[in-house]
């Protein structure tokens, strides 16, 4: 399946584990005189370095950047195993893209040397004023355990240009994650993507979690390693799981995904999903955690009827949808599997164009984030040609 050239976004899908055949059917997919950019997602699983090849050679001269994934979203819904891609046409989308290749020394002068290189060179293609036509893609390591610390320093350096993206994941492992930049897979790294284009905008965010209303504070952390040792002065582990309800050994992914715990900040509350229990009963999570924070407990609620609630208010502001990058928590995913409800998610996703890849985290503004579904939805031309 593939968009309209003229539409500026073409999309592509290889199910294929073939390194060779893969690269060349994406890109008998999106390959057309117009084809500026290649944004993928694919499956850790992949021999990455025979994949990243293939993608050079059968693409030459097309800047390409994507990430490793814990499952693909692709024209046909969820995937698995799979590389899924999408094409933009230059006349309606000048891109640029860096790699910030140690996370852990990133600051403040790196992030602003780093914007003003992206917008200079998207503003060479004088497709539009940067302010108010431009939005940011992060793609990042997702077991880094550093994108607070990168976050931080971009979203002072970008401003006002909205941004969102997703960590990398690698099919639900946990040990290798990777981002794709300049011909090759990097790990402990960080790929920024800056779109300027003429065609309207939305960056989003939104969950289903709903608080219920139990507190934990974490008395015991290292707020570097993002492990968290004691809950309430007790075995953090222990802790969480007498909260939930559960015996300790029924602690995994999907009690995770069921029972995660938030940072409320105003009136907002923030996801801080849980990575893995280690046997000395501490937690790893996958966002900041740190000594003295209070996280609440919070229980899903319907995840379709909030994601059809998204997708019409995006609507109703931007005309019918071109494409959506969607940047999904790998445990929505689960919840969903769990539920059986994953065909009528699927068939939204499908119905409003969404291509992307589920996350061990996501990317709002600055922001941190775990269980949401976050991205760009852009509209379609209206009445107007590229300029």
């Amino acid at each position: 399946m593939a968009l309209e050239q003229s539409e500026g976004v073409l999309s592509a899908v290889s199910n294929t584990k073939d390194v060779e055949l893969a690269a060349q059917e994406l890109a008998r997919q999106l390959i057309h005189p117009y084809l500026g950019f290649v944004l993928f997602f694919c499956s850790a699983e992949y021999d990455l370095d025979g994949l990243g090849q293939a993608l050079e050679q059968h693409f030459g001269g097309v800047s390409l950047v994507g990430c490793t994934s814990a499952g693909e979203i692709t024209p046909q819904g969820y995937g698995r195993g799979c590389v899924v891609a999408l094409g933009f046409d230059l006349r309606c989308f000048s891109i640029a893209s860096v790699l910030i290749d140690e996370m852990e020394r990133f600051n403040l002068l790196d992030a602003q040397h780093l914007v003003d290189g992206l917008v200079k060179d998207c503003r060479s293609n004088e497709l539009a004023s940067i302010k108010g036509h431009s939005f940011a893609l992060t793609l990042l390591d997702g077991l880094s355990s550093r994108e607070e610390l990168v976050l931080g320093a971009l979203s002072a350096a970008l401003g006002s240009i909205p941004h969102f993206g997703g960590s990398a994941g690698d099919d639900n492992h946990l040990t290798h994650t990777h981002v794709y930049h300049g011909g090759r897979f990097h790990s402990g790294a960080a790929v920024v993507v800056l779109f300027n284009t003429w065609l309207e905008f939305e960056v989003f965010s939104s969950h289903h979690i709903e608080p219920s209303g139990e507190k934990l504070v974490v008395t015991r952390a290292d707020s570097s390693s993002r492990r968290v040792y004691e809950l309430n002065a007790a075995p953090a582990a222990q802790e969480y799981a007498d909260l939930i309800g559960v015996p300790l050994d029924a602690l995994d992914l999907r009690a995770f995904a069921a029972y995660p715990l938030a940072v409320r900040i105003s009136d907002h509350y923030y996801v801080r999903s849980i990575q893995q229990v280690h046997d000395d009963l501490s937690l790893t999570f996958y966002c900041a955690v740190e000594n003295g924070i209070v996280l609440t407990a919070m229980r899903p609620g319907p995840l379709l009827p909030n994601l059809q609630q998204l997708f019409a208010g995006l609507e109703q502001r931007l005309g019918p949808l071109l494409l959506t990058i969607g940047c999904d928590c790998f445990l929505r995913r689960l919840e969903i599997e769990n539920d059986g409800g994953v065909e009528p998610v699927a068939s939204l996703l499908r119905q409003q164009r969404v291509i992307g890849f589920n996350t061990y985290g996501e990317q709002f503004n600055g922001m941190h984030i775990n269980q949401t579904f976050t991205g760009v939805a852009i509209g379609r031309p209206t009445g107007r040609s590229e300029r």
